[in-house]
């Protein structure tokens, strides 16, 4: 199989990355507690539930994005196009960057320190398992453009 119909993922990971994040905050809290200072805690909750709403948003205006471009949402499948409109204009990964936002903000709104943690280890994981290996794609596929639109646009923010 030549570079060009190379896949970008066997599998789709980052999903499951994420879903183990959430899935680790919540056990390293039951066994290894960690306290949350009582002042202002509806602060850390409107945070998270920023947080969220802007994970959701992202990640609904990058799906939206890829389906008006013709091309696949799913890592594992191969791109037909190159997105650098609407979100993909500002980072190049925006649901990584929102699902790595989302799990920060559920942290926050459930006073949960360990999904920063675990946020921010899904976050490398994500770079190290899935990210390299589309671009790898991408550039396979795309060439000089890709190499200009990383140029032009940051990996996470």
């Amino acid at each position: 199989m030549n570079a060009y119909r190379m896949k970008p993922l066997a599998f789709p990971w980052p999903p499951f990355i994420y879903g183990a994040a959430i899935a680790a905050a919540f056990l390293l809290q039951a066994y290894f507690p960690l306290s949350v200072a009582e002042t202002n805690i509806w602060i850390a909750r409107a945070a998270g539930g920023v947080l969220i709403a802007t994970a959701v948003i992202l990640d609904v205006w990058a799906m939206r994005t890829l389906v008006d471009c013709h091309t696949t949402i799913l890592p594992n499948r191969c791109s037909t196009h190159l997105v650098t409109s609407g979100p993909y204009r500002f980072t190049r990964n925006p649901i990584y960057l929102g699902d790595t936002l989302a799990t920060a903000g559920i942290g926050l709104a459930v006073l949960n320190p360990w999904f920063i943690v675990t946020a921010m280890v899904a976050a490398a994981l994500t770079s190290l398992v899935a990210i390299k290996r589309e671009e790898l794609h991408l550039l396979s596929r795309f060439g000089v453009d890709f190499e200009r639109y990383c140029h032009d646009t940051t990996r996470w923010i």
